[in-house]
């Protein structure tokens, strides 16, 4: 159950909140407020919500729970067990399956009312198959590749596909057409108008369906992109979608490390593995519960900084498995106390700016934040 905003102190002096290391604070009403910001943007179609790689980190269900009281009705997801952990929560949601329908699980897709994406004409024809089984036509959405040269139809099934489009959508009720964008996050990349150019092309020349295109970075090329379904994932838990743009969505996490020692350290002394960090005068070091098993970068060895009682600490030396080394000199020793936390993500230096330091993206740095951390769930009243 989420918890409102003015109890999350209480929540960090919790049992739960005392027995580990870091805590994931995660903001759900920025979530919703990413989300309806995303669907005033694209009406009348229809905004949906990825949810796939546990809600990008942050908690399948919580996450999609968010939503649907908000208002979405259609969340993606990457997979058959996904989708079927999501089913018990939602009962009414339309979940679809990015992964589409493999060889023998028609039937789970079928009995959890799950809405396979098929990508190939071998799976339309099983899904047609269950379909007659089950004596009615059942949903699906069908990709066809523009680009992309990963999942969905290529240009020979696609040719089969238009020439018999009759037979092969007998027996499916055809929820969708949907390709997706390769480039859309680069705007200067022609790609993107060209995948446009593409799919109208192959739109024009199948049966007439809703359509879907954009993900997060599509929906800020505007309406063109737009269709009748969007599918945002990364823009809803605050990473910025459009690069070219100031970010327009709100931060939904902050990432909390407790302090767990601090010590006093001459000059010339090495700190962590490796011996790569050297003091170049007396320092005060700090040691945070969180590493890379947690899914911090291994890579942001001493690069960035945390923040402690609204002072920067710059992040030293190797990342450990299971802890933060930070120089907290600058800290005053009054404000400085084992026990406390440091935020390691937040207003201050948000995912995009933990990635680009540690050469990535925003969505890895999300999708591994790892099972260790205590979760704290914010939503009003």
């Amino acid at each position: 159950m989420p918890i409102p905003p003015s109890s999350l102190p209480a929540a960090l002096e919790s049992p739960a909140a005392a027995r580990v290391g870091a805590v994931l604070v995660i903001d759900l009403d920025a979530l919703v407020a990413n989300w309806r910001d995303m669907a005033r943007r694209v009406a009348p179609a229809e905004c949906a919500a990825v949810v796939k790689a546990d809600g990008y980190g942050l908690g399948a269900v919580p996450v999609a729970t968010a939503l649907w009281q908000a208002g979405a009705r259609s969340f993606f997801v990457a997979d058959i067990e996904a989708g079927v952990q999501l089913r018990a929560a939602l009962p009414d949601a339309r979940i679809i399956v990015l992964h589409g329908a493999p060889t023998g699980t028609e039937a789970e897709l079928a009995r959890e009312r799950l809405v396979p994406v098929l990508n190939t004409l071998g799976e339309m024809e099983r899904w047609q198959a269950e379909g007659r089984r089950q004596g009615n036509p059942l949903p699906a959405f069908i990709h066809i590749d523009t680009g992309m040269n990963r999942l969905g139809m290529d240009a020979a099934d696609f040719t089969r596909l238009e020439q018999d489009a009759p037979s092969r959508l007998d027996g499916i009720a055809l929820q969708g057409w949907m390709s997706h964008l390769a480039c859309a996050d680069h705007p200067e990349n022609p790609m993107t108008a060209e995948q446009l150019f593409r799919f109208r092309n192959i739109l024009g020349r199948l049966p007439r369906a809703p359509a879907s295109l954009s993900n997060s970075a599509g929906i800020f090329h505007g309406t063109d992109y737009h269709f009748d379904l969007v599918r945002p994932g990364i823009a809803l838990y605050g990473p910025n979608p459009a690069p070219w743009l100031p970010n327009p969505m709100r931060p939904v996490i902050r990432l909390l490390g407790r302090i767990l020692q601090v010590r006093d350290v001459p000059a010339n002394v090495t700190v962590g593995y490796d011996a790569t960090h050297r003091t170049q005068a007396p320092a005060r070091i700090a040691a945070l519960g969180l590493g890379y098993a947690d899914g911090y970068p291994w890579a942001g060895a001493g690069k960035g900084h945390v923040m402690i009682a609204g002072h920067k600490a710059p992040i030293i030396a190797r990342i450990s498995m299971d802890l933060v080394t930070a120089d907290v000199s600058a800290v005053p020793e009054a404000l400085l106390r084992v026990g406390d936390w440091a935020e390691v993500i937040g207003p201050s230096r948000d995912v995009d700016q933990v990635a680009a330091e540690a050469g990535t993206i925003g969505y890895e740095i999300l999708t591994r934040l790892g099972r260790r951390y205590h979760r704290i769930h914010l939503a009003q009243g």
